[in-house]
């Protein structure tokens, strides 16, 4: 070992000894207190000083990259609580909307969050976090402050499943608010339809439509849409009218459980007519 480091010290003997000598004289300028060392020390933390001040543009790049960092971390905490205000604030137009529904409602409702929802299949469907405890029961309509989202058709004890108005077998009575011409709302799996309106029907664009009177399983005048178009069809004495719904049925996320159910008295006596 000691050997090889005599070995390498012949190797490199001038590195050595040039490095050497350079320590001997900064020790030397260090120790001594003369005028002229003095004078040298004064002139040599000048010129650094000169130095340090000339090149003090140049970026530190290890500031910059701590600096860089710092930023980036601000700037994701603003961006989330700016998503979190955002999401206030449309939470905020949600329920005054169903406040507002629930002040002027003469049926009692039921507060429910949409914990799963399915729009992609011709019966289209949604789960709500409330069931029998909650006292709602299957055929309940399920509404928000724009308007009808569709009915129960299973409960369990904690949760329930609604049958939306984008459903092929959903069906309800419905009238022109304007004109009072009836029909009954219908999905065909594209549209939603007001079905059964004579050719010589009043129905114009953008009419609104709600429930009738004449639906046993919903409260009359509650809001399901506008109309948008209106078509003949051939070879039929019916008008083919589309509507679009009232409620945003992708973005619905608070509901209400309406606590109505259809009078057995009526469908029995409905039931003995036919």
């Amino acid at each position: 070992m000691v050997q090889r480091l005599y070995q390498y010290l012949f190797l490199f003997k001038e590195y050595v000894v040039f490095v050497s000598l350079i320590s001997i004289s900064i020790i030397l300028l260090v120790v001594n207190d003369n005028a002229q060392i003095r004078q040298i020390r004064s002139l040599t933390v000048g010129s650094l000083g000169v130095i340090q001040q000339t090149f003090s543009w140049i970026p530190n790049i290890t500031a910059l990259q701590r600096e860089n960092e710092l930023l980036r971390k601000v700037n994701v905490n603003l961006s989330d609580e700016v998503n979190q205000l955002r999401e206030s604030r449309l939470e905020n137009i949600r329920l005054r909307s169903m406040i507002a529904l629930q002040e002027t409602s003469s049926v009692k409702l039921i507060g429910a969050k949409v914990v799963s929802k399915n729009l992609n299949l011709l019966r289209n469907a949604l789960t709500l976090n409330v069931g029998s405890d909650d006292k709602v029961i299957i055929g309940n309509p399920i509404v928000t402050g724009e308007g009808l989202v569709g009915r129960i058709v299973a409960v369990s004890g904690s949760y329930s499943i609604g049958q939306m108005i984008v459903n092929v077998d959903f069906r309800a009575s419905a009238k022109i608010q304007r004109s009072r011409v009836d029909g009954i709302i219908a999905w065909d799996g594209k549209s939603i339809l007001l079905k059964n309106v004579a050719k010589t029907q009043d129905v114009k664009e953008g009419d609104a439509v709600i429930t009738s009177e004449y639906s046993n399983a919903f409260p009359p005048g509650i809001k399901i849409g506008i109309v948008s178009k209106i078509s003949e069809m051939q070879n039929s004495l019916y008008k083919r009218i589309e509507v679009i719904p009232t409620v945003n049925l992708t973005q619905s996320e608070e509901v209400f459980v309406m606590d109505y159910v259809p009078s057995l008295e009526r469908m029995a006596l409905e039931l003995q007519k036919k």
